[in-house]
C-alpha cells in the first residue's frame, strides 16, 4: 500500500547514504588527482537508483558528469580522455613510488594491481 504521506522508507536510507557518500567523494576527485570522479558517480548513480529516481535522473543529466555515466551505463566505454588521464595518474603514482624509495614489494605490488586496472579501463570501448 502506498504511504499517503508520501514519505521516504527506511529501506531506502542505506541506498541514499551510499549515493550522497559516492557524490561527495566523486566531487572530491574533482580537486584530488588521487582520487577517481566517474567510479563514484557510477556508484552514486546506482545507489540512487535503488532510492531515488529524482536523484539518479539530475546525475546522470548532468552537464558535465552525466556523459561518462551514460557512456558506462549505455555501453561500457570510457572515453579516450578519461582513459588517458587514468593511465598517467597510475603512472605517476608509479614514478613516486619508485622515486620514494619504496620497497620492491610495494613496487611490485603496486605494478600489478595498477597493471590490471589500466588493462581493464584500455579495454574498455571507446565512448562518444
Amino acid at each position: 500500500m502506498p504511504d499517503p504521506l508520501n514519505r521516504p522508507r527506511l529501506r531506502h536510507l542505506p541506498w541514499l547514504a551510499l549515493g550522497w557518500s559516492a557524490v561527495a567523494l566523486g566531487f572530491a576527485g574533482v580537486v584530488l588527482p588521487i582520487l577517481p570522479t566517474t567510479p563514484f558517480l557510477i556508484l552514486a548513480a546506482f545507489a540512487f537508483s535503488k532510492s531515488s529516481p529524482r536523484l539518479r535522473q539530475w546525475l546522470v543529466e548532468h552537464n558535465i558528469f552525466g556523459g561518462p555515466i551514460r557512456d558506462w551505463e549505455d555501453k561500457g566505454a570510457i572515453r579516450p580522455r578519461y582513459k588517458a588521464m587514468a593511465c598517467t595518474a597510475m603512472a605517476l603514482v608509479l614514478m613516486v613510488s619508485i622515486l620514494s624509495s619504496l620497497s620492491g614489494m610495494i613496487i611490485l605490488i603496486q605494478i600489478m594491481a595498477m597493471g590490471g586496472a589500466a588493462a581493464f579501463i584500455l579495454s574498455r570501448p571507446n565512448g562518444d
